[in-house]
């Protein structure tokens, strides 16, 4: 990026850069202006060469100042760091600020100004003096902001002026850059998740992520095959060395859905509902990556996230780290939908093979409920964070209503482990809390060849 005058070729371009120049007068350089002129007809009126003199050079002064600040040649070069891209709400983040200079000649006085959102704070400004040929200058500040997002940072703005302060002219540059707000992550204390869930658990997941399952299907012989692998019914049957294929590593799975329907979820701002389940999905995600589980970030729309492959799940090649960032950014932006059902989400989720489903859901009518319910029999295990709307409308210390109490009885009676979520209550101590009724309560009923609860 680079600021500096106009070009010189064209007669016209000259005339509209120094009307630009004399627009960028300043209240001392339009002042001088006026008194010279002023000066210069009292002095043709009263016939006095001194004092013409005298306004001459007051209304010259900004004149000269407006020019060489335009024929100025010096060329400066500016560039933007973010320290992290991609922050939790609430959390601040550093912008680094460089600026080179890449002329021959010194700079004069630079104010430099860099465009924010207004919700990241006041719009931040410095005063740079002279830079030497050659020389940088570097200028940081901090923006942090209570609400999810993505926000552009710039284009950054360097205001040149002239030593006398008689002129100001403000150069643009092109670029940009955006600063990711992504919701709260709570850290989640580790529980049991070994059970008999088909495709699930951390049992399974040891055992499949390391010595695999192998295909049913045989393949042709190849060269430097392990002749151990020879599969022989195969080989007497198609008549040539079949072996056994090599072993596919797998990986315990789990889904997170989050209910994002405008009629699930009542007001906004840091504090509601919505984003209360906003961040649980967030910090779920995690935890359940940490810990080594292929994870997908389900909506009520039917929209999966990470999305890679036929499954929809981040895949054991994908890094858990990028895994994260892509549903990271995706609940970043996030908002309510249209829809008015959970349908599209259990059409999604496939017959006994899903096998963690971690839901963070709003307000349930029956039907709805009835829908969630039926979600359990295609799911390994089943764990329900549902917040009632007329209880978060209240505030803090209300306790859920009797329609939400029931459609948590319906979810648990479904095999669900279902908890109701009180307004600011946190996520660490649900997460527990369904350890426990897991553990107290014993297994759910049976719901095909799955069994309830975490595990």
């Amino acid at each position: 990026m680079a600021a500096g005058g106009p070009p010189t070729s064209p007669a016209e371009d000259d005339k509209g850069g120094l009307r630009t120049a004399l627009a960028g007068l300043t209240t001392r350089g339009r002042s001088f202006l006026a008194a010279g002129v002023a000066a210069a007809i009292c002095a043709y009126v009263l016939g006095q060469g001194d004092l013409l003199r005298v306004g001459l050079l007051l209304a010259v002064l900004p004149l000269v100042c407006a020019t060489v600040l335009f024929r100025t040649r010096y060329r400066v070069a500016g560039s933007r760091r973010l320290s992290p891209a991609r922050v939790p709400a609430a959390s601040e983040a550093r912008v680094h600020l460089r600026m080179d200079n890449i002329s021959r000649l010194p700079t004069g006085l630079l104010m430099l100004q860099d465009r924010v959102p207004y919700v990241l704070g006041p719009r931040p400004r410095f005063v740079l003096d002279r830079v030497e040929a050659g020389g940088r200058r570097e200028v940081s500040y901090r923006v942090r902001s209570d609400l999810r997002g993505r926000y552009p940072l710039g284009p950054l703005q360097l205001r040149l002026t002239d030593p006398f302060g008689m002129c100001e002219l403000t150069r643009s540059f092109s670029t940009y850059d955006t600063l990711t707000v992504i919701p709260r992550v709570e850290a989640l204390p580790p529980v049991r998740l070994t059970g008999e869930a088909k495709g699930y658990g951390d049992g399974r997941n040891r055992s499949l992520a390391l010595a695999g399952e192998d295909d049913v299907i045989p393949r042709g012989y190849r060269h430097g095959d392990d002749l151990r692998r020879v599969h022989w019914r195969s080989t007497a049957r198609y008549g040539e060395l079949m072996v056994r294929r090599e072993e596919q590593p797998q990986r315990a799975r789990c889904t997170v859905l989050l209910d994002t329907r405008g009629v699930g979820f009542h007001g906004a701002g840091p504090d509601s509902a919505f984003e209360w389940a906003v961040s649980g999905t967030a910090s779920a995600l995690v935890h359940m990556l940490e810990r080594g589980f292929s994870v997908r970030l389900l909506t009520d729309t039917g929209t999966s996230v990470p999305g890679e492959g036929s499954d929809g799940f981040a895949g054991a090649s994908q890094e858990s780290a990028d895994a994260a960032g892509l549903m990271m950014d995706t609940l970043a932006v996030i908002d309510h939908s249209d829809g008015a059902g959970l349908s599209r989400a259990y059409d999604v989720l496939r017959g006994g093979n899903e096998g963690l489903l971690v839901a963070f859901l709003g307000d349930l009518a029956e039907d709805q409920a009835a829908v969630v319910a039926k979600m359990r029999q295609r799911s390994g295990a089943a764990v329900a964070f549902v917040l009632d709307g007329a209880a978060w409308a209240q505030g803090p210390g209300t306790r859920p209503s009797d329609a939400g109490q029931a459609r948590v009885r319906m979810l648990r009676e479904a095999g669900w482990t279902a908890l109701a979520v009180a307004p600011g209550a946190r996520l660490e101590e649900l997460w527990q809390q369904a350890d426990h009724a897991r553990t107290s309560a014993g297994p759910a009923p049976a719901a095909g060849t799955t069994t309830g609860g975490w595990a």
